[in-house]
């Protein structure tokens, strides 16, 4: 799937909101012409980091609306559709594809736990029903489901079924998902600490939170990797290493709207049950993006 328009760095981008947690759509045009300017490849619209789980039906679409908007077809939009309940993710793909999102993003059914021909029927059913690229997004960590690379290669033949996003970090799953459905579908990487490794291995990019905070060095190192120049990717990711673990030393995406924050492009706004970052961190991250060289402002 070498010529999918999905590629290389693609922000799942953080939702900006203000102190009470209403949605910021100032700042969501700020970021989002940050990230233009930035040479991200692609957005990833109400995804995990976008706090797609505090985000209500009418909000999800508004969000995706107004990026898109914003946007104006000068990079892909993906937009985030997945939900624990199948019905709701058919109508959420829906409208998305009637808002004119490029594809979409859908994350296993979290809570729940169905069986890998639970998982099957879950996104043949999307499938079916919408016709629009579909990206399916496997995160055990997150969701505590894990689907495997048989149920992956089975979805694959579908033709409304165009990637995965595979979040799991495991060097060995990387390697049996390329084997088995490299051939059908574009595989990326959700995991920024393996990103570059996934990519060199044959990964098509890297659906990425670092991103949000290192957009230019982040689309260099996976355009990089993604033509073998492994000295050179080393070089960025290098800098980076520090940030790709310290933006989840509490749960995505409170450190990383806390990092916006400082970088002054967001407002100090995030909605419970995620709280602003502990102040026992602050010095900690200020460190990663000061290595990164990254320019704060707060």
């Amino acid at each position: 799937m070498s010529d999918s328009i999905f590629k290389g760095s693609m922000v799942a981008i953080a939702t900006p909101m203000n102190k009470d947690g209403s949605l910021d759509y100032d700042s969501l045009e700020n970021l989002l012409e940050f990230h233009i300017l930035n040479k991200t490849d692609a957005i990833v619209s109400v995804g995990t980091t976008g706090e797609s789980a505090t985000l209500n039906f009418d909000e999800h679409s508004q969000v995706i609306k107004a990026t898109l908007g914003i946007v104006n077809k000068r990079v892909p939009v993906i937009a985030g559709s997945g939900a624990n309940s199948t019905s709701e993710a058919i109508e959420l793909t829906s409208k998305s594809k009637k808002l004119g999102a490029d594809a979409c993003l859908l994350v296993t059914p979290y809570y729940n736990k169905p069986t890998q021909h639970g998982l099957y029927c879950h996104y043949m059913k999307i499938a079916e029903e919408v016709s629009i690229p579909q990206i399916l997004y496997n995160v055990p960590g997150r969701t505590s489901v894990d689907m495997l690379p048989e149920t992956v290669q089975r979805l694959s033949m579908h033709p409304n079924i165009i990637g995965i996003k595979e979040a799991s970090g495991d060097v060995n799953r990387s390697k049996e998902i390329l084997e088995k459905c490299s051939d059908n579908i574009s595989i990326y990487t959700g995991d920024d600490k393996t990103s570059m490794r996934d990519i060199m291995l044959g990964f098509k990019g890297n659906i990425s939170v670092t991103a949000n905070v290192a957009p230019l060095q982040m689309h260099n190192m996976c355009k990089l990797a993604a033509t073998g120049n492994k000295l050179e990717a080393e070089a960025i990711n290098s800098k980076l290493d520090s940030l790709h673990d310290n933006l989840f030393m509490e749960s995505n995406p409170i450190p990383v709207k806390w990092a916006l924050y400082k970088m002054g492009l967001i407002k100090a706004g995030i909605r419970l049950p995620l709280t602003w970052l502990d102040e026992k961190y602050h010095d900690i991250l200020l460190k990663s993006l000061n290595d990164a060289g990254i320019i704060l402002k707060h």
